[in-house]
C-alpha cells in the first residue's frame, strides 16, 4: 500500500522525513532495504512538500538561482515496464509496489525467477531525483536473485528501462557501495539530485552464522538518454 503522504513525483527525502521504515527478512529471500532508522526521522524535508505534483528546482547540488533550463534534461513522469543490465544477463519484467500501513516497503515475490521492482513512491525512472528499484539477492529455496550480480557492475556499464509511455530511458553506472544496514546513510541514498538518477538495491552482507544480511548493495546511476 503507498502511503498517502509519498507523492510519486516528490524526492525520497520527502518520504524520509515522514519516517520510511523498510521490511526486513533476507534471510528468507525477502530484500531488506535500511533507511538509516535516526536520521530518517531527523531528515529535512526539501523546499517541495510531500506530495507535490513536480520535483523542486532545489534539489540537492543546485542553487537556488538556478532555473529548471540549467538543470540537466529528464524524461516527462512514466511508470517503467522492464529492465535490462546487458553486462549481468538481467532481464526483468518490473513490478510497481509501495509501502504498507506500517511505513514498511512491499517486497517483490521471493520464488526463483521473481522480478524486481519499483518503489511508486520514487520519481518514475528518467525523471528528475533518484527513482528506487529492489531485486533481491538470493531465491526462496536456493539460488540467485534477480540482482545477485549486482557486484559486477562497474562504473560506465549500461542499463535500460523500457517505460509506460513506449519510450526507453538509457541510464550508465556511476558507483556502487555496500552500507551496513544500521548505519544507512538516509540522505545520500534517498536524498535529491538535480539530474534524473537511479538507485538498484539489493541485500548483502551474508552472515552464515545467523542466516541473515547484514547490509544493502546500493547501485547508483544516472540517465544519459
Amino acid at each position: 500500500m503507498t502511503n498517502p503522504n509519498v507523492g510519486r513525483r516528490g524526492s525520497l527525502l520527502a518520504s524520509a522525513a515522514v519516517g520510511l521504515l523498510l521490511l526486513a527478512g533476507c534471510s528468507a529471500g525477502n530484500t531488506e532495504i535500511s533507511d538509516g532508522g535516526s536520521a530518517a526521522q531527523s531528515a529535512s524535508p526539501p523546499s517541495q512538500s510531500p506530495g507535490a505534483a513536480a520535483p523542486s528546482a532545489t534539489a540537492a547540488g543546485t542553487s537556488p538561482a538556478e532555473t529548471d533550463e540549467q538543470l540537466p534534461a529528464v524524461l516527462p513522469e512514466s511508470d517503467p515496464v522492464s529492465l535490462a543490465i546487458p553486462a549481468i544477463g538481467v532481464q526483468t519484467q518490473l513490478l510497481s509496489l509501495g509501502l504498507r500501513e506500517n511505513k514498511s516497503l512491499e517486497v517483490p515475490p521471493d520464488g526463483p525467477g521473481a522480478p524486481a521492482s519499483w518503489y511508486d513512491g520514487s520519481p518514475t525512472p528518467g525523471e528528475r531525483g533518484p527513482a528506487v528499484l529492489l531485486g533481491h539477492v538470493n531465491a526462496v529455496g536456493g539460488g540467485p536473485g534477480v540482482f545477485a550480480n549486482l557486484r559486477s557492475l562497474t562504473p560506465g556499464t549500461p542499463l535500460t528501462i523500457q517505460r509506460a509511455d513506449g519510450s526507453t530511458a538509457t541510464f550508465t553506472v556511476d558507483r556502487a557501495a555496500a552500507y551496513s544496514k544500521n548505519t544507512f546513510p538516509t540522505l545520500e541514498v534517498y536524498g535529491n539530485t538535480s539530474a534524473a538518477e537511479l538507485r538498484l538495491i539489493t541485500c548483502d552482507g551474508y552472515d552464515p552464522a545467523t542466516g541473515l544480511f547484514n547490509d544493502n548493495y546500493v547501485i547508483y546511476a544516472t540517465l544519459q538518454t
